[in-house]
């Protein structure tokens, strides 16, 4: 059985959601509930533009309660679909610019052509 603490971040299945929040399952003992002002900071009309019943997603734990195996969960200021971001790099600018589209087009374009025209 894992051990769940306060602060913790967890990953779960989302098995149920309801106007007042998503609930959450863990293992064979433990399940959650993310309730709905602890999704985002910001308003939430419907929880589905969140998440989705089946979605597997991260949940940081607020609170347990040992005696019902039942976790307060939050995602607002988590990254709680696991999406890692590439780090974002700056395009580098040559000295032609535009030039090199401008002396390939023609070639692509009668390339094209020869291709299409053979079949």
């Amino acid at each position: 059985m894992t051990s769940y603490s306060k602060g913790k971040i967890v990953k779960g299945t989302v098995t149920g959601i309801e106007s007042y929040g998503v609930f959450l399952s863990f293992d064979d003992y433990y399940s959650g509930l993310i309730h709905i002002s602890e999704i985002s900071h910001g308003f939430v009309k419907n929880i589905t533009d969140y998440v989705n019943i089946g979605d597997v997603v991260y949940a940081k734990i607020i609170d347990v309660d040992e005696e019902q195996s039942h976790l307060k969960l939050s995602i607002k200021d988590i990254n709680y679909k696991g999406k890692k971001r590439s780090p974002r790099r700056k395009i580098k600018e040559t000295s032609l610019g535009f030039e090199t589209l401008a002396m390939k087009l023609p070639i692509w374009i009668d390339e094209k052509i020869k291709n299409t025209t053979k079949n």
